[in-house]
């Protein structure tokens, strides 16, 4: 049947949506513009939606002629607090917010796909879930709409996301898909360090936290250098220090934060355990002592093997086999939220490339001149369609 090759023919009006979107961008997980335009779009194909009750999030559901399997297809719908600096008449007009990171394509290639799965529906012998979710971004919008119960009942899930995450040097439109790990853990630490402030000039009569805090920094590399087995990539990033306001004053607290990756769930949990160990202790040593949290974010992003090869089968169908990629030479050490899905049900996260030089496309995601080569969006919409029609029509 080849449904797919419909997408080819709504390439501008997805790229009209996208640019739509693209000027409306908000933050986290209360996107009132940006919701109002996916259920204004799924209204206008007969689409019928739920919203869901902890964010601005939606679940949208193309139902078959026959019961079947449930798949579910997910977009993440947030942007990013950066300033554009792109010349574009689509430009966002959100001051200081931006789609940075390609959302406005996801949402806008979901809509292409899911308004040629509607029109389809009857040849269908399943459900399609439309995820529409907020807040990737901070790593919370995938795990609240799990915790919502998006999750039960599906059968498989499968993401895309688009520009250069893998490396700018793809040729654009080729689609990644690889089993396994395909991109690393992602979470956040703070360490309050907590000293007893007092004049620069008599520093016996205080606790330094600054003292303490640059020690625990240079203790904590430690932990990738000497306890991380070598063949378990894993990052610990130091991103942000604070601490005192004066040259001749000892402050009361110093204020240490920063990130882990990791592509194996124990490496992780060992990861978060190590860092409150090594910055209590050493703060003891110098008389001090901290308050430690970790702030969550996501787990790993691991493929399905056998729903990996489906969905690069369909990409191979869609764009050929030359343009894509079954493998990487290593996962990506960024992060995620889509690995809460994947935890709950098999399925697949693909990539695709839209770095192209000559249209200045190639910039790295979260960067105020971050933009795509809009002409691979319908390959983005018509892998999706595939993947139903592969797993739904009989």
């Amino acid at each position: 049947m080849n449904m797919w090759k419909e997408c080819k023919g709504l390439q501008d009006e997805i790229v009209k949506t996208r640019r739509e979107l693209h000027q409306i961008p908000e933050l986290g997980g209360v996107l009132p513009e940006t919701k109002k335009y996916v259920e204004d779009k799924l209204t206008e194909f007969g689409i019928p939606f739920v919203k869901n009750k902890t964010d601005d999030g939606l679940i949208a559901t193309i139902e078959g002629k026959k019961k079947g399997k449930v798949i579910a297809l997910r977009a993440d719908m947030d942007a990013l607090p950066i300033k554009e600096l792109n010349d574009v008449d689509y430009i966002s007009k959100h001051e200081g917010c931006m789609h940075a990171c390609g959302h406005d394509t996801h949402m806008a290639m979901l809509l292409g796909a899911a308004k040629v799965i509607n029109e389809n529906k009857d040849k269908l012998s399943g459900t399609v879930k439309l995820f529409f979710q907020t807040d990737e971004e901070g790593a919370s919008g995938a795990r609240r709409m799990c915790q919502e119960g998006c999750m039960k009942g599906i059968d498989a899930v499968f993401g895309t996301h688009i520009g250069t995450i893998i490396s700018k040097d793809i040729p654009v439109g080729t689609v990644i898909c690889a089993p396994g790990c395909v991109m690393a853990s992602f979470d956040k630490f703070v360490i309050k360090v907590k000293g007893n402030g007092c004049h620069g000039s008599t520093p016996e009569k205080g606790v330094d936290p600054i003292n303490i805090a640059s020690h625990i920094v240079i203790n904590l590399q430690e932990i990738i250098a000497r306890e991380i087995p070598a063949v378990k990539p894993s990052v610990l990033t130091i991103g942000h220090m604070e601490m005192g306001n004066a040259y001749n004053a000892i402050p009361s607290e110093a204020i240490i934060e920063g990130t882990i990756r990791a592509l194996e769930e124990d490496v992780r949990q060992y990861l978060a355990k190590r860092i409150g160990e090594i910055a209590k202790n050493t703060a003891n040593t110098f008389r001090g002592d901290v308050e430690y949290e970790m702030v969550w974010g996501a787990p790993p992003v691991v493929n399905n093997d056998e729903m990996a090869k489906l969905a690069y089968d369909c990409a191979a169908e869609v764009v050929g086999k030359d343009m894509v990629m079954g493998s990487l030479p290593s996962p990506n050490m960024g992060g995620e939220d889509f690995a809460y899905f994947l935890n709950e049900s098999p399925g697949a996260f693909m990539f695709l490339s839209s770095s192209n030089p000559a249209k200045k496309t190639d910039m790295p995601h979260h960067n105020p001149l971050f933009n795509v080569d809009e002409d691979v969006l319908w390959i983005g919409s018509a892998v999706f369609v595939n993947i139903v029609e592969k797993m739904l029509v009989k």
